[in-house]
């Protein structure tokens, strides 16, 4: 259970460290400035000795973007096999952290970097509303068809 909680938790904290990475596209297509791109095109990292080839760049962008998406079905199978009570509580604890994290970023930023990382900030805010809107109508489509 433990090392259930601990794997959990280091998911739910991936997003937040994602927030620090210049913008971009991110595993499925090129970034701006340093960070994942800079490992595929020879910067820092494993891959800078390799001399990869556009479509070999490529191909593995969508190999690590579909493994980071069976990262999160995997913590989401473990995560509902915790009572609800044990859910809510490891929800609550995971967006403590990521609150925690993201105030310390923004804490090391620039003013000007400060406001774009709030424009950021309110622009993932909208998106998740809208695919939690999303999620709700879903969910009351086949209610609807029977």
């Amino acid at each position: 259970m433990r090392k259930t909680l601990i794997a959990l938790m280091f998911a739910a904290a991936l997003p937040t460290v994602a927030m620090a990475m210049p913008e971009g596209q991110g595993p499925t297509g090129p970034m701006d400035g340093h960070g994942y791109s800079e490992h595929m095109h020879g910067g820092k990292g494993p891959y800078r000795e390799l001399n990869l080839s556009r479509e070999q760049r490529e191909q593995i962008r969508k190999l690590i973007g579909a493994q980071m998406q069976a990262r999160k079905q995997l913590v989401d199978q473990y995560l509902q096999k915790l009572s609800p009570s044990d859910q809510q509580a490891l929800k609550d604890q995971m967006a403590a952290g990521r609150q925690k994290t993201e105030s310390d970023v923004r804490a090391l930023l620039k003013p000007d970097q400060q406001q774009k990382f709030d424009a950021i900030q309110k622009k993932q805010a909208e998106r998740k509303a809208e695919w939690a809107q999303f999620q709700a109508w879903k969910a009351q489509q086949p209610q609807k068809a029977q």
